[in-house]
């Protein structure tokens, strides 16, 4: 993230022309610069298909930028999938949400290409990962390979699409990342063309009235109506905006690659003051572990509040995402003299497509400031926070708060649970990582139930706990309302298509749904004559099966399903059948 060294006092002059003037001295292109070249012509399409994107990479989806492009299959599974270039199978994965199926590919250029959500692996793929889950004994592997293993060429066949993981509907979701860095790099910058005719679409403009205080759901905010087309904006009402002290700017944008397409993410934001820009960023390239950064990227108590992604313009301090530059006081404004300022938004899709909003501002004594809110401690971003009562215990890493915050806490009781109900700030401030919680239990909770405490929030979600010391320990990746209580339930077993006795002949899998009501389900483990089989899950229907194979002949058998929640809870689940 580049910021800006330059000391306040030298924003603190009459005229902002002589500022500028100085700035433009040492300022670095304003056009946004990819931070390497590319090769544009060593990768072919995964796909037979003409590309159409349902989501675009580096778009803001819940607690991340999208990490991909995600290609259109035509609302259909089972399309062939093409290695993009020459290289060798790196890695496989199978996994229980998230990715679903996918192939990793490392190639001589230095780029990993990824293939995700897929329905099946090519057969010797298919096997590797079979002997795998079979050795393991689990379904969800994650696993490396040796170049000399499973090497591949361009254009060749190595899985077909699918909807497994995650995924909302049948596509495919492609990545293309550094093989020796592992960021991840916008597959459009290798070549990976997409069609793309239409101006990105600028919805409202917010201002931020931060004065000297750290953002949080405070700020005041005001919002402007945007109106025009095909690239050209405006305010509604074009009025000279009054500034006091120093504010920040933030839009509602999307793209579209053609004229009646879905909304997609934006490529960059640029803003400018006085023709010199104060803030840009572009979504060339990322690391994973600042994905989650997307929630400092936007205006993120808005977002929870009303489901409207604001995309801020200006940084907060603790925000590690490099997707910034030419950053003059990270993207903040403050006026001193009486003259009026001319302001541009420029935001440009991949292609170049150019949306632009003029406004004008001026410095207004009147205008409303932020006011700084109470709390009981002050967390800084830099630093280690600790917070504790009798029966509460806080630490907070650095590298958590993207800004300082005034810290709150409060408890009342809670009927029904083993403690009192703990407020922890607001769920409203995003955090970058998981923080340390230790809650301490009331007298109700027994010796005996120790291990099957656990801390939840008042939204219903569990969080992976221990018993430690006199305190029930879990780390959450967000502040809210949180309590103990116990997990005694064991998972549930609802078989599908089997009952004790049943003849199998015809069928080609035996299927259940499954489901745990609180903790979650740690692991499920079937048997068929005493003998480990594979049981394949999808956890978007909650579905769990076992396909027949070789090693069920026909005659009778004995099954034998276990399932262990994460406070070790256990159901199994026994019958026989005839093949």
């Amino acid at each position: 993230m580049c910021v800006d060294t330059l000391p306040k006092s030298m924003f603190k002059i009459t005229t902002f022309s002589i500022l500028f003037a100085w700035l433009s001295l040492i300022s670095v292109a304003q056009e946004f610069q990819t931070a390497r070249t590319y090769p544009t012509s060593d990768f072919r399409s995964p796909l037979d298909l003409t590309i159409d994107l349902s989501g675009t990479f580096g778009e803001i989806r819940s607690n991340h930028f999208h990490s991909g492009m995600d290609i259109r299959t035509n609302q259909t599974e089972g399309h062939p999938v093409y290695a993009v270039a020459d290289g060798h199978v790196s890695r496989l994965r199978v996994q229980i949400g998230g990715f679903g199926n996918a192939v990793y590919i490392d190639h001589p250029n230095g780029y990993t290409s990824v293939y995700a959500h897929l329905q099946r692996f090519n057969p010797r793929l298919a096997l590797t990962v079979k002997s795998n889950q079979y050795s393991r004994e689990q379904y969800d592997v994650d696993f490396p390979l040796l170049p000399i293993d499973i090497p591949v060429k361009k254009g060749e066949l190595i899985a077909w699409s699918g909807n497994t993981g995650s995924s909302g509907g049948p596509h495919l979701h492609f990545e293309v990342r550094d093989t020796k860095t592992e960021e991840i790099i916008n597959p459009q910058l290798l070549g990976i063309a997409v069609a793309d005719n239409a101006k990105p679409t600028i919805r409202s403009m917010y201002i931020y009235r931060l004065n000297e205080l750290a953002f949080s759901e405070k700020t005041p905010k005001q919002y402007f109506q945007v109106v025009g087309s095909a690239g050209n904006y405006s305010l509604s009402q074009s009025p000279i905006i009054n500034l006091n002290g120093k504010v920040g700017f933030g839009i509602t944008t999307s793209d579209q690659s053609v004229a009646s397409g879905n909304q997609h993410g934006v490529y960059s934001i640029e803003l400018k003051l006085d023709e010199k820009t104060i803030y840009s960023s572009a979504l060339e390239r990322f690391y994973f572990n600042h994905s989650r950064a997307a929630n400092a990227h936007i205006d993120y108590p808005n977002y929870l509040n009303q489901r409207v992604t604001i995309q801020k313009s200006f940084v907060e301090p603790g925000n590690p995402i490099r997707i910034y530059q030419n950053l003059v006081n990270n993207g903040l404004v403050e006026l001193i003299d009486d003259q009026v300022h001319n302001m541009e938004y420029r935001v440009k899709d991949f292609k170049g497509n150019t949306s632009t909003l003029f406004f004008k501002v001026r410095n207004g004594p009147k205008s409303i400031a932020s006011q700084e809110p109470t709390g009981v401690q002050k967390f800084n971003y830099n630093k280690v926070n600790e917070f504790s009562r009798d029966d509460i215990k806080i630490s907070i890493p650095i590298g958590v708060l993207y800004s300082d915050l005034n810290f709150t806490y409060s408890q009342t009781k809670k009927n029904g649970t083993y403690s009192s109900l703990h407020q922890v700030h607001t769920r409203a401030i995003p955090l970058h990582e998981a923080y340390s919680l230790w809650i301490k239990p009331d007298t109700t909770l027994s010796t005996k139930l120790h291990d099957k405490a656990l801390i939840a929030d008042v939204r219903g979600v569990a969080y992976l706990s221990s018993y430690d010391n006199g305190y029930v320990k879990a780390n959450p990746t967000s502040f809210g309302n949180f309590y103990v209580t116990i997990d005694t339930i064991a998972p549930i077993i609802r078989p599908i298509n089997i009952t004790d006795g049943k003849s199998m002949k015809g069928l080609s899998r035996i299927s259940f749904k499954i489901s745990d009501n609180l903790s979650g389900i740690k692991s499920f483990r079937g048997t068929i004559d005493g003998t480990w089989v594979l049981m394949e899950f999808d956890q978007k229907t909650a579905t769990l099966w076992h396909t027949f194979d070789q090693q069920t002949p026909s005659g009778k058998h004995l099954l034998k399903l276990e399932l262990i929640d994460n406070k070790l809870n256990t159901k199994t689940y026994t019958a026989t059948f005839y093949r």
